[in-house]
């Protein structure tokens, strides 16, 4: 029997599961978050290769969910993707096997909706590879009695000042139908008349999608390229991207191997906000 969603939950630790993935997958991954084979041909060519995008990290991370969805009460039509982020404690490997421990973080009563953060420990036969924490957001469910949570509202606000770094990448019009092969099938994202029943106007782009598209602009444009580099990154998502929307990632320096990072559409609508990354300088 499902459980109901609650303030009880936090502390509620799923039984591990397995997971591995192959070249094959990370390539996939990257084709679905943008990757081209002009200036990221490592990316996507076994034959140079293949690296993996930190960002694949969501991919296993995802799985660390799978208990909250299969023991807790969620209506998955109500249900949003709120943050994200990924802590790396060494370079992800193209090919490996790993096991997932996934576990309720925190559940906060905004009133008109939920708010359930779920962690996941990923390990494999040489130990820790990875965390991952994903925030989700689920319409319509508040009202439970919890308590609200803190204000982020001021959490990773960007500098007054120009950004010391923009990167800006097109979606493109079957991004979605790339990137839900990677393990997020989502009907929002591809099916129109689920998305209208969502109450939306259209599909749109995985926040998930969103987040791997700035991360790739991390690597370029703090990483130099190099993905041992790359070591954290948080980031809220605050709007739709629609498949053809240009993303521009804007990055302020705030301190060694810290940044501050914001991604836009062209037309200026903010679609990630509160986010930070951290690096290797």
């Amino acid at each position: 029997m499902s459980k109901a969603i609650s303030k009880d939950l936090v502390g509620l630790t799923f039984e591990p599961v397995s997971f591995s993935w192959s070249a094959k997958d990370v390539m996939l991954y990257a084709v679905g978050v943008g990757a081209k084979p002009e200036g990221e041909l490592e990316f996507v060519f076994e034959g140079k290769g293949p690296k993996v995008l930190p960002t694949y990290a969501v991919i296993p991370g995802m799985f660390s969910m799978g208990g909250l969805i299969s023991n807790v009460d969620i209506n998955l039509a109500m249900l949003l993707h709120g943050e994200q982020s990924i802590t790396l404690h060494r370079e992800i490997p193209p090919e490996d096997k790993v096991k997932i421990t996934g576990r309720v973080a925190e559940v906060w009563d905004k009133g008109k909706a939920a708010v359930i953060g779920c962690e996941g420990i990923v390990e494999d036969d040489k130990g820790l590879l990875l965390t991952a924490k994903a925030t989700l957001f689920i319409r319509g469910a508040g009202g439970f009695g919890g308590e609200r949570g803190p204000s982020t509202a001021d959490l990773n606000k960007p500098p007054e000042r120009k950004p010391d770094v923009v990167i800006e990448d097109v979606t493109r019009p079957e991004q979605g139908a790339i990137y839900r092969l990677s393990g997020d099938p989502n009907p929002i994202h591809i099916d129109p008349d689920f998305a209208r029943m969502a109450g939306f106007e259209k599909p749109f782009v995985h926040g998930l999608c969103t987040y791997g598209f700035a991360g790739r602009a991390i690597i370029k444009g703090l990483c130099v390229g190099d993905v041992t580099r790359f070591r954290h990154f948080e980031a809220r998502f605050a709007d739709q991207v629609y498949f053809g929307d240009t993303i521009v990632t804007k990055m302020w320096k705030v301190a060694d191997g810290e940044a501050i990072v914001q991604c836009e559409t062209q037309k200026g609508n903010v679609v990630l906000s509160q986010a930070k990354a951290r690096y290797l300088p």
